[in-house]
């Protein structure tokens, strides 16, 4: 089993924590208040809190995201611990339990020291990424900063996750006839965030660079990148929207478009709400049929994608750690996420 010579001594069996982040998501209609008061800093109104309640009611009652999540930790360590790593997994939640302050005192009961971070989130924004990073911090500051933690971020070009998505999107396009996916518009989707903060973020570019990857992988279609879920409130989120994007394709008399939402890397309310139902109801009002890929969820290329990240960044850590091209430090970027997918 590889030893880390340089934390521990080669005698020592020496355990890392790998913690996959999310956003979180309610396991049942009666957690939803407490995901609301998480992201508001405050109590819901009751109109806000049976608003929410209903779209999970749409959705079959819950959000599918934290169990997809523990899954997903679960299958890369026991991928990990094939090559040899000695490594625990475990899921930390921003706005749902397990929270991750809750998930960080597990860890540290668990007598684990060192712990490395992911977000399953393939972006880089301090909207998105940048706040896991930001609550990492703080939690760890909590219980005196007792834990090593290192910062996965930026996996949007990964050539294994890139495959995955390509998979999914042959897979999405088997649902139309050749003479079809000639005249078929794919929709490229991923979570809007507000303009002032992507002013100095690579998170468009990272969204480019991804679907670009994946169309060298299919071929040739007429393609759009787009944005959905954008928060509610005054400020100005980027464009176009996926509803925008419908009403143009209208425009010239398209037919048929495949969502491929390229954000977002497992089921959650703004797939199944949004893309499913919000979004194909306005394609049919629009004379439009509308179809999505399948989710990664736990898409083997997806699961060997996270573990190959994860296994590189470990050979990357030094005495005095490195900060890598892909990884960061935790703490280095602020934002705040919006949506269950973040």
């Amino acid at each position: 089993m590889p030893q880390s010579s340089s934390l521990k001594p080669q005698t020592e069996v020496f355990v890392r924590a790998l913690l996959l982040l999310a956003f979180g998501g309610p396991r049942s209609l009666d957690e939803v208040e407490f995901m609301l008061t998480c992201l508001f800093g405050r109590k819901p109104s009751p109109e806000q809190l049976e608003g929410v309640k209903e779209r999970y009611r749409l959705i079959g009652g819950s959000s599918p995201l934290p169990a997809i999540t523990e899954k997903q930790a679960k299958a890369i360590e026991e991928r990990l611990n094939s090559r040899g790593y000695s490594s625990k997994s475990y899921v930390g939640m921003r706005y749902c339990h397990p929270l991750v302050e809750q998930t960080l005192k597990e860890i540290l009961q668990d007598g684990v020291e060192e712990v490395i971070a992911i977000p399953m989130a393939p972006f880089r924004s301090r909207f998105s990424t940048g706040a896991y990073q930001e609550e990492l911090n703080r939690a760890n500051k909590a219980f005196g900063d007792r834990l090593k933690v290192t910062f996965i971020e930026g996996w949007h070009s990964n050539p294994l996750f890139l495959d995955a998505i390509a998979e999914r999107v042959r897979e999405g396009l088997s649902q139309f006839t050749p003479d079809e996916r000639e005249r078929l518009h794919l929709i490229f989707s991923a979570h809007s965030l507000p303009e002032s903060v992507i002013k100095s973020d690579p998170y468009v570019d990272d969204f480019r660079e991804s679907a670009e990857g994946v169309l060298k992988r299919i071929g040739l279609f007429h393609w759009h990148m787009a944005f959905q879920s954008k928060g509610r409130g005054p400020e100005r989120w980027i464009g176009p929207d996926v509803e925008s994007v419908l009403i143009e394709l209208k425009k010239i008399n398209v037919r048929k478009v495949l969502v491929v939402p390229v954000g977002f890397v497992s089921d959650h309310i703004e797939i199944l709400y949004d893309i499913d139902i919000l979004y194909r109801k306005k394609a049919e009002a629009l004379g439009m049929i509308l179809k999505r890929t399948t989710s990664l969820n736990l898409s083997e290329r997806f699961i060997e994608a996270l573990t190959n990240i994860v296994e590189a960044h470990i050979h990357n850590l030094s005495p005095s750690p490195l900060t890598p091209a892909c990884t960061k430090r935790f703490g280095e970027g602020r934002g705040e996420g919006r949506g269950e997918g973040d």
